[in-house]
């Protein structure tokens, strides 16, 4: 695995507002063109859109740590605005800052920013068709961009797209040049397939079944081996398998060499109000992975029951959940991947979606290991640089693991709190906990 750079040590990551090469090449030769040639100058550019791709990507001059990165949209007479909404980007207390500008007299609509080669990130667009024009006044213009993020889709202009959480419609994705690999991306169908599986597991402590994906490695389930897998406990099995295709990944890590074979049980997370009430630090939930999942899968699979062979792993909330499970159960999980972990978390918390509690002071469940000592677990911590708050709270975490003697890591990648970054990092987070030394 490459080694990868102390943050420290690299350029700011900050995105800032800049105006592209090829916009700002529009901008001045329309300015003075006629109504004749501005046509065939926006005809072009078009053109270029489409054999280049949206958004573009262009070079700085005098600064290669960094690429223009310019979001566009073909408007029509009706528009009005159009609005960015990226992950990790857009702010959501200042929308305007978001919002796109028109080449005067064209249908181009375009927002530049400056961002560092290795940022990766999804994003969604919407324009405002209203027959009003919009407010003047700040607080009346954030308002109704509030409701226009309700009615954000995918960028028409960008192919490349990645199943969203809660919409049924997907959001686009982007990557500059430096962004972490994806090797094992793009081929399902060229390497053997492992069996996806979802089960009714049946659990007291939840009051009931709940579904969950099962992943067996090739062959593993025809063969007849006995020899007991290593286990991956991996939260919103429903995203990970049902939308994502983490299958597909798994196999071409383990066709690599990167990964040994593995069984994954990943539990779904329901809906949004199920996953606020039920992840966090939560013991009834942990009841379910450790003394009801794990059995259940045991009983039917050979499975290790070796906590050095068994990965728990989360997202957010199901984080938090990861990191809960190792405090509290180490003796059943030995290797935590925690990416993006809601460390906002605290007992006492009205369960249920909304902006993330404000933390004063340290988060509770950083002071729980401090407080813990050293533990016979290895966590492996992702966040990345555009989600506020969180970065403080993983140092803050990673800092007292250290302290009190735990085998931890730590990446913190150029993104925001977002699938499009938490897939490469949870395949590089499994090869650096279970994977050979040489991948």
């Amino acid at each position: 695995m490459p080694a990868i750079p102390a943050p420290a040590l690299l350029p700011d990551a900050r995105p800032v507002r800049v105006t592209g090469p090829r916009i700002a090449r529009l901008v001045a030769r329309s300015a003075t063109a006629t109504e004749a040639q501005r046509a065939t100058l926006v005809a072009d550019f078009w053109n270029e859109v489409e054999r280049l791709g949206a958004p573009l990507i262009e070079e700085l001059v005098g600064e290669p740590e960094y690429r223009a990165v310019t979001f566009l949209w073909r408007g029509h007479r009706a528009t009005r605005q159009v609005l960015l909404f990226a992950c990790g980007i857009a702010d959501h207390e200042r929308l305007a800052e978001s919002l796109l500008e028109q080449v005067p007299g064209t249908d181009v609509w375009h927002l530049g920013l400056r961002l560092r080669t290795d940022h990766r990130g999804s994003y969604r667009m919407a324009a405002d068709i209203s027959s009003k024009a919009p407010p003047t006044d700040p607080d009346g213009l954030q308002k109704l961009l509030r409701s226009l993020v309700a009615h954000t889709a995918p960028d028409p202009l960008n192919p490349r797209r990645i199943p969203d959480r809660w919409r049924s419609e997907p959001s686009s994705v982007f990557a500059l040049p430096h962004a972490p690999d994806q090797r094992w991306a793009g081929r399902a169908g060229s390497v053997p397939a492992g069996r996806v599986e979802r089960h009714r597991v049946p659990t007291a402590a939840l009051g009931g079944d709940r579904d969950t994906w099962v992943y067996l490695p090739p062959g593993h389930a025809d063969d007849g081996d006995e020899t007991p897998l290593p286990v991956l406990v991996l939260m919103d099995g429903d995203m990970w398998f049902g939308r994502l295709g983490l299958g597909g990944t798994l196999d071409a890590l383990m066709a690599d060499g990167a990964l040994p074979p593995l069984a994954v049980l990943a539990p779904d997370a329901v809906d949004r109000h199920v996953r606020h009430r039920e992840l966090g630090a939560n013991g009834a939930f942990l009841t379910f992975l450790a003394d009801e999942m794990l059995p259940w899968a045991t009983a039917r699979r050979p499975l290790t029951t070796d906590p050095r062979r068994t990965v728990v792993a989360g997202q957010g909330l199901g984080a938090t959940t990861a990191l809960y499970a190792a405090y509290a159960r180490p003796e059943r999980f030995g290797n935590v991947l925690a990416q993006s972990a809601s460390l906002w978390w605290r007992p006492g918390l009205r369960p249920g979606p909304g902006p993330a509690p404000l933390v004063l002071g340290t988060p509770w469940l950083v002071n729980r290991f401090r407080s813990a000592g050293p533990l016979p677990v290895t966590f492996h911590l992702d966040v990345g640089l555009h989600e506020g708050s969180a970065i403080e709270h993983h140092r803050a975490l990673y800092d007292a693991l250290r302290a009190t003697g735990n085998q931890v890591t730590r990446t913190e990648f150029n993104g925001g709190h977002d699938y499009a970054c938490w897939h490469p990092a949870l395949a590089e987070g499994l090869v650096r906990l279970l994977g050979t030394t040489d991948h």
